[in-house]
């Protein structure tokens, strides 16, 4: 309300001051003279203020057609506009509308919608730094690896995606098989981006499965380096990496190289159990047989394992059984609830004809964690107490279908490998392997391999209660005639 007053007023002000400088003009003596071309205008003071805003309209008409003009020849000139502005910015939500269409098909796995969707985005972004990504995941999501491959190869022509080109390539190669180019491409990738972990991991892989260890132990000073791998795992995989180079000397001839090498290893990693066990044995070459126990007994700690046992005993090679069982004493004592340590126990007792004291080292483990190693003990220690031929084999047939026990297995994807190796021979995975239980699975046998026990307990029955029945048959003599007796013993 106060307002619309105020605005009322302001009009009426405004209109009473037009009207009262008009009636001034009015009455106002003498007028503007405008004499040019020998024109002479004579105008009173209102015409002349009527004139003066006439002209200040024209000019400003004036410079807008002069405005247009020059937006008119712009236009037709090519240069941006409001109007180009307009174009421009519809393309480009039609575009960017395509691209997020192409990333959500290539999210759903429909790889013809992604291309189709890139191709779109093309059209109007002209920004194949993001379109041709899109088209060549497209294509490896539909099978079309050469049109994939022929799209990465297009960012390579640009320095700000030839990284992306190079991993897409790298995929291609190592989808392919081609080891030897992936090996390529992953080293000029790691070039470009050498703190891109998984550029890292891809080349560590390819560099142990080509042995070239030394480069594997660059990269592994790389990943240390940016910050992709903690300090105590980086110490056990150049050790891992040492001892692989170590066995690849070996192969060769080397022996003092090998030597050093194995000891650098399990320096660096003394756990490390094959490393260990190499170790060990290039002591035992050199003579030096305290450092070589020493080492064995340390990894012993770590973890109990036949390999170090085996190792342990080439020390002294020509022991007798019993001055073995009492040099394996000072290993014995460490970890002596272990199985390895208990399993060692037995051995060294049946090697040394101790056969209660292998019972009493065995125990239970033939009943409660039965596998094929402890089994087969289980048989010797029979055999050795003088039990019949038929509790032997009954062990025997267990062990043929009990578990091998602890064994190297592939964290990565379970294979079980008979040796150590630095990577798996399954899945390539490096520093994988892990001394322990494999997955238990049915074992399916049709040859009845889990029938044997029962077979070989049938048989010991049978030859139990036959002896039992000719036993019956001689204590009846009085009702028994000579031939009938003699058929019996037969």
């Amino acid at each position: 309300m106060l307002w619309s007053i105020i605005k009322i007023a302001v009009f009426i002000a405004f209109v009473a001051a037009a009207t009262f400088a008009a009636t001034y003009l009015l009455e106002l003596d003498g007028g503007v003279r405008i004499v040019m071309a020998g024109m002479e205008i004579n105008l009173t003071p209102i015409k002349a203020v009527i004139a003066l805003g006439l002209l200040m309209f024209a000019i400003w008409l004036l410079l807008k057609l002069a405005g247009l003009a020059v937006a008119t020849l712009r236009v037709i000139n090519g240069d941006e506009t409001a109007l180009s502005r307009y174009f421009d910015k519809n393309r480009q939500e039609k575009g960017y509308r395509a691209l997020s269409e192409g990333m959500l098909a290539l999210a759903e796995g429909d790889g013809d919608t992604a291309i189709a969707k890139a191709t779109r985005a093309d059209k109007y972004l002209h920004k194949p730094a993001l379109t041709n990504l899109i088209t060549a995941q497209g294509a490896e999501l539909t099978g079309d690896r050469a049109r994939a491959t022929e799209v990465y190869k297009r960012l390579l022509n640009n320095e700000k995606t030839r990284f992306v080109g190079v991993r897409g390539m790298l995929r291609q190669k190592l989808a392919a098989g081609e080891t030897e180019t992936a090996l390529k491409l992953a080293q000029t990738a790691f070039s470009l981006k050498p703190r891109h972990t998984e550029t890292q991991d891809t080349l560590l892989k390819l560099q142990a499965g080509q042995h070239d260890w030394k480069g594997a132990r660059q990269t592994l000073n790389a990943k240390l380096k940016y910050g992709s791998m903690p300090r105590d795992l980086h110490k056990r995989r150049d050790a891992v990496l040492a001892l692989s180079e170590a066995r690849d000397v070996i192969d060769e001839g080397k022996t003092i190289e090998a030597r050093e090498a194995a000891i650098e290893a399990n320096r660096k990693s003394p756990d490390l159990i094959p490393a260990a066990v190499m170790a060990a044995r290039a002591y035992i070459e050199q003579g030096s047989k305290r450092n070589a126990a020493r080492v064995i007994v340390k990894a012993w700690q770590a973890r109990p394992h036949p390999d170090l046992a085996a190792a342990f005993a080439e020390i002294e090679a020509e022991e007798t059984p019993r001055q073995r069982l009492k040099r394996f004493g000072k290993l014995l004592k460490i970890n002596p609830d272990a199985r390895e340590t208990r399993l060692l126990r037995a051995e060294l007792n049946l090697a040394a004809e101790d056969f209660p004291a292998a019972r009493r080292a065995l125990g239970d483990m033939a009943e409660v964690e039965p596998d094929a190693r402890s089994l087969t003990i289980m048989a010797a220690i029979e055999r050795g107490e003088g039990s019949s031929d038929a509790v032997v084999k009954g062990w025997l047939a267990r062990a043929l279908s009990a578990p091998r026990g602890p064994q190297w297995v592939c964290e990565s994807c379970q294979h079980i490998h008979t040796d150590w190796q630095p990577t798996c021979e399954n899945c390539g995975a490096f520093d994988s392997l892990s001394w322990r239980e494999p997955p238990k699975s049915s074992m399916g046998t049709p040859t009845g391999l889990e029938m044997l026990p029962l077979i070989v307990g049938a048989i010991e029955d049978k030859a139990k209660t036959g002896e039992d029945v000719v036993d019956a048959e001689i204590v009846e003599g009085d009702e028994t005639t000579p031939e009938t007796e003699t058929t019996a013993r037969t």
